[in-house]
């Protein structure tokens, strides 16, 4: 597991991959991208954000490919939360250089969502995901932002509340076939502070996979929190050898 030593973004044109696909997790969609979208396009990214339905993993990943086809050249794929398992199966489409995972699911072959939280470490917070209704969950709006957006302004954290997209069991349940990083470069950035993705399950998924990481303090809504940190490890990526 190698050490990032980035930390802002360079705010220069791109040298590497200039094309940057943004994919976000369960319960959200890709509005929550804005501040690192900002970030990338002021330093001269071509940036494109998924919208995934998050009914299934296949589904998302189609999606995610149709976005990396319109790319004109090297893609550097990033995912949050679930959108860690559509990259890592999105990811092995020949365009992708890199793979970033931002407070992320990293699985290896045949692991999904619903396997990889089956056994959560000891001590560590649990999600308040409601039951499901119709094959689709939701987080509780009262506790939302405690678990997911704790660093977040209290009008953005409502509004992520009250604008849940519904996430489909099925998406939880989808398997990885080969994972991405098995072949791709990969750079992992772990948020201290997660009570979604506990952090020692981050740091686990990151070294096994060899990724590249940086820690930073951050709820798991830290690609919101902290936009600056997740920019310049996307950029780190886009700009390695």
């Amino acid at each position: 597991m190698a050490a990032a030593t980035a930390l802002t973004p360079a705010h220069a044109a791109p040298v590497g991959a200039k094309n940057i696909v943004l994919v976000h997790g369960g319960f959200v969609d890709g509005s929550g991208w804005q501040g690192v979208y900002n970030i990338l396009k002021k330093d001269g990214y071509n940036v494109s954000i998924v919208q995934n339905p998050t009914t299934s993993l296949a589904d998302d990943v189609a999606v995610t490919k149709r976005t990396i086809a319109q790319q004109d050249g090297p893609v550097v794929l990033v995912g949050h939360s679930y959108g860690g398992v559509v990259v890592s199966e999105a990811g092995t489409d020949e365009k992708v250089k890199a793979v970033v995972y931002i407070a992320a699911f990293a699985p290896d072959k045949g692991e999904s969502v619903s396997s990889l939280i089956a056994n959560p470490p000891a001590g560590a917070p649990v999600p308040p995901i409601l039951p499901p209704v119709d094959g689709f969950l939701f987080l509780d709006k009262a506790k939302f932002a405690e678990s997911f957006a704790a660093d977040v302004d209290a009008a953005t954290a409502a509004f992520m509340a009250d604008s849940q997209v519904p996430w489909g069991v099925e998406a939880l349940a989808g398997a990885v076939t080969e994972p991405a990083w098995k072949t791709k470069p990969s750079f992992y950035l772990v948020a201290s502070d997660d009570h979604m993705i506990p952090p020692p399950a981050q740091r686990m998924m990151a070294e096994r996979a060899g990724s590249t990481v940086v820690e930073t303090a951050g709820s798991h809504a830290v690609y919101v929190s902290n936009p600056q940190a997740v920019a310049a490890l996307i950029e780190q990526a886009a700009n390695a050898k």
